[in-house]
């Protein structure tokens, strides 16, 4: 929201802003007085802040994603979009069973929860809901309740299902329930969480699948609007829902539904130990089948071979460390499972149709290109 923002400042006219990282002006009438502001905008409103910008007269573009304030200009997320297009991506991996669990005490939790539920019927598939009340604070007992009672509700669930949870923290709950019941993530549940919070997702195991809001496009557009209220000039559209910007795939998701119970093992063994000198041999004891079972499986569910999988989960790996390391390809050949360097070029470039330098530098140029 800040870079939105700031986006704005630069490309129009110049501000002098201050962070109240503390967030002291949401409680405290002498800290909003104490400055004779232009204007403010705000990501955690209140009635307090609402009052004092009012009587100081003061324009106030809201940005908190709750209920609108009277005479405020409100922009937030379009919540029951992002339950579509959550939904939207399970159905292009073949989820026919479609899941949320959520805030039922939170306002923009129920917003995507109906979007997700909408979207599903519309669809013509069942979407099964377990809400629970926010506490507001996060302790130790409360997650260990939320793993304990999300595990009861998963393990009774048909399998394979798409699971959407209202925020990435919700999804990481899920996740570790699933861990805690013996249920294997994404071949039997999939996770998607919203929001994107990136760091925590891809430090999340298995990396987590999350439908991205666009804060940034709230930044701008709450900077436009506070910029036209402070030179005067009316608000036509004083309640703006901005759109999600796409779900951004990791491996919590990054499957087909498959109800094979050995296709899912073999998948999972394959998703966790391609990179380390996997063989299809290897795959036999988890899958509980025997090789010419699972070949015949992997062709009917896949249309690939377990061999071909275990390429492909390789490839995405030199893809993803070409793309956002400098290692050398000596090394990425290691971290990767390849003994030769030469081999792992001839692998990469047969599927990729570049070899690797080729591919790292165009994904350079590209970067370049949008800093």
């Amino acid at each position: 929201m800040l870079q939105g923002v700031a986006h704005y400042e630069r490309t129009h006219r110049p501000w002098r802003a201050y962070i109240d990282d503390e967030a002291i002006a949401e409680t405290d009438p002498a800290w909003v007085r104490s400055q004779k502001w232009s204007g403010v905008i705000s990501r955690h409103t209140t009635p307090a802040l609402v009052r004092e910008c009012a009587a100081l007269k003061i324009p106030l573009v809201d940005l908190n994603d709750c209920d609108p304030f009277d005479d405020v200009p409100k922009i937030r997320p379009d919540n029951q979009a992002i339950g579509h297009m959550a939904v939207e991506h399970f159905h292009e991996r073949g989820f026919h069973r479609i899941g949320f669990s959520g805030f039922g005490n939170c306002a923009w939790s129920r917003e995507r929860r109906d979007g997700v539920t909408e979207a599903a019927r519309l669809g013509g598939v069942n979407c099964v809901v377990f809400d629970v009340d926010y506490p507001g604070d996060l302790t130790p007992s409360w997650d260990e309740e939320q793993t304990a009672a999300l595990s009861a509700w998963i393990t009774k669930l048909p399998k394979p299902i798409g699971i959407v949870a209202c925020n990435d923290l919700r999804a990481f709950q899920v996740m570790d329930a699933c861990e805690a019941a013996g249920v294997l993530v994404p071949e039997e549940v999939a996770v998607l969480g919203v929001n994107n919070d990136a760091i925590r997702c891809e430090l999340s195991f298995p990396a987590l699948s999350s439908v991205a809001s666009d804060p940034f496009q709230s930044g701008f557009r709450g900077a436009e609007t506070l910029d036209r209220m402070m030179r005067g000039e009316p608000i036509e559209n004083r309640y703006l829902r901005i759109d999600p910007r796409g779900v951004i795939t990791r491996q919590s998701t990054d499957v087909l539904a498959i109800e094979d119970r050995s296709v899912a093992a073999a998948l999972s063994h394959i998703r966790e130990h391609a990179c380390d000198g996997l063989t299809v041999e290897d795959l036999l004891r988890p899958a509980g089948a025997s090789r010419s079972q699972l070949e015949k499986k992997f062709r009917r569910y896949l249309g690939r071979s377990p061999q071909a999988e275990i390429r492909r989960v390789q490839i995405t790996r030199i893809r993803s460390l070409l793309a956002e390391t400098d290692y050398k390809l000596k090394v990425i050949a290691e971290l990767t499972g390849f003994e030769h360097i030469e081999y792992m070029s001839v692998v990469f470039k047969r599927v990729a149709g570049i070899t690797p330098g080729e591919f790292r530098k165009r994904h350079q140029s590209r970067s370049a290109r949008h800093i």
